[in-house]
């Protein structure tokens, strides 16, 4: 709980250097980012399950609840997602104690196809990434892997697509990564509001 406290209450000291809100925002927004390096430390059964519970109650579309998670947490499950990451992701997601393929029903249970899969899905991801923050974990979305491998490797059916790998696990020293990423290493800023926000339209 004092973990949860502390990541909503105060910025904290590795983001403050790098992230400043222009308007007034919960410091969980900014403390949330995107690390490369985790530890070896083991993530719990419940760990898990609760950064899913908190993604599974996210907005959705006529309630369809469109998002999937495939779950690896064991050695053998683990190894073939490895398999179909990126050589370059692979490089430091294979430390990663979980990882969760985010994925999507495209079609609704009628039939008819769901235009907001894949937004809802992106948005399910987003309380999965807080609520893991809230927990003192550290969450990465992946787009760089082999969807076909991925979908051959896991059974998955076609009327399911297949969005991010989610590194999920305890944030690691930054000098375990490989040389080229470690001054990478750290909280990224975003561009300014007014580049993002169009005011009654373009």
């Amino acid at each position: 709980m004092s973990q949860a406290i502390s990541v909503l209450n105060q910025v904290n000291e590795e983001v403050q250097a790098h992230r400043k809100s222009e308007y007034p925002i919960n410091p969980l927004f900014l403390n949330r980012w995107s690390p490369r390096s985790y530890s070896s430390k083991q993530v719990s059964e419940q760990e898990v399950y609760t950064v899913l519970e908190a993604a599974h109650w996210a907005p959705s579309s006529f309630n369809d609840q469109p998002w999937r998670f495939i779950v690896a947490q064991t050695e053998e499950q683990l190894s073939v997602f490895h398999d179909f990451l990126s050589e370059f992701n692979r490089s430091w997601a294979e430390k990663a104690p979980v990882l969760i393929l985010v994925a999507s029903q495209k079609v609704r249970d009628n039939g008819d196809p769901n235009g907001a899969h894949s937004f809802d899905s992106g948005t399910a991801w987003g309380y999965l990434a807080l609520q893991a923050k809230l927990l003192g974990l550290a969450t990465h979305a992946i787009g760089g892997f082999d969807r076909n491998k991925a979908r051959t490797s896991l059974n998955v059916p076609d009327d399911i697509e297949l969005h991010a790998v989610i590194t999920l696990g305890y944030q690691g020293d930054a000098a375990d990564l490989p040389e080229a990423l470690q001054a990478r290493e750290i909280p990224n800023q975003r561009k300014p509001l007014n580049e993002v926000v169009i005011q009654g339209g373009f």
